[in-house]
């Protein structure tokens, strides 16, 4: 007796194999959105889950006390530097709009002498600055009218994309406060899935990727606090306005990897072109110092990576 072709099995096969894809990118589209959250929240839980153990066992083994600290933790952590700026953004868009008018009835002010002898820009800055003011008033409310708009925009802009930054950061913080309330079950799930994949070794990979997730976080989080901290220091020393915003700005940037470079270099022009020469040499040098600060915590990061429970998250 002959065998009948398999064309429906196979058939049956790729329809079924192309329904499951179709299902696996239509939940990714879904969840597109919410997965840089869901990636943050893993690497904030994985990382600060010794924090949660101790916190709980303080609590007389409490989950929910602890999950509920942890989580305004974060709260403050993440989301009050960002309303801080969005203030500052708004509170700044009159200001902006008070020295357009400014400029335009009283004039450009004096270049300061030590803009000229900037490398490589300051003379362009100077024959700029020249121009704009042999204009006169009309001339250069006639050049400052077409930018006022764009000024205003950009910084109702900024206070929208920053808007959706808190978005983002509370959906961060919701996702890790339910990773931390069943933080085992779900631990326990990923290791038998990869155990499933590949054995022993894939279980082996999964706590070793929590132990790095844990170490490097250790590490440029304590850098960024360290760094931030200083910087804030300076900041408030040297007389620069806002120095507590600047300061959570920074920290933000320095865990992002940005660095505090990009508070502190404005800040010291801005002492510059204050007059303030004294203190924007003594921010420039602090500046220095500050920035100078990276690889202190990769001791730290070591004996973390080392020190770390076999046992995840």
């Amino acid at each position: 007796m002959e065998t009948p072709l398999p064309s429906r099995d196979l058939t049956r096969t790729l329809l079924a194999v192309l329904f499951i894809g179709v299902l696996i990118a239509a939940n990714f589209w879904i969840l597109k959105p919410f997965l840089p959250s869901l990636v943050w929240a893993v690497i904030i839980v994985v990382a600060t889950w010794p924090i949660l153990i101790r916190l709980q066992a303080r609590l007389g083994g409490k989950r929910g006390a602890a999950v509920a600290i942890m989580t305004l933790g974060l709260l403050a952590l993440l989301i009050a530097p960002i309303l801080l700026a969005v203030s500052t953004i708004l509170d700044n868009v009159e200001r902006a709009k008070e020295l357009l008018k400014a400029l335009e009835t009283q004039g450009l002010p004096s270049l300061p002498a030590w803009v000229p002898a900037l490398p490589l820009i300051g003379s362009r800055i100077a024959e700029t600055w020249s121009e704009l003011a042999s204009a006169g008033q009309e001339g250069l409310a006639a050049r400052l009218a077409p930018h006022v708009k764009e000024i205003v925009s950009w910084f109702v802009g900024q206070a929208g994309s920053i808007g959706v930054m808190i978005v983002q950061f509370l959906l961060t913080v919701i996702i890790a406060a339910i990773l931390y309330s069943g933080g085992e079950t779900t631990a326990d799930a990923v290791r038998r899935f990869a155990r499933r994949l590949a054995g022993q070794r894939g279980d082996d990979v999964t706590v070793l990727a929590g132990k790095a997730i844990r170490g490097v976080a250790l590490g440029v989080g304590l850098t960024a606090l360290v760094q931030s901290v200083l910087g804030g220091i300076g900041l408030a020393v040297a007389g620069v306005p806002a120095a507590t915003v600047l300061t959570a700005v920074m920290f933000l940037l320095c865990i992002a990897q940005m660095g505090p470079g990009i508070v502190l270099i404005p800040a010291v022009i801005w002492l510059y072109s204050n007059d303030q020469t004294t203190w924007g040499t003594v921010l420039l040098v602090w500046s220095i110092l500050v920035l100078t600060i990276s690889g202190a915590s990769s001791p730290s990061a070591s004996s973390a990576c080392s020190s770390a429970p076999l046992s995840w998250p």
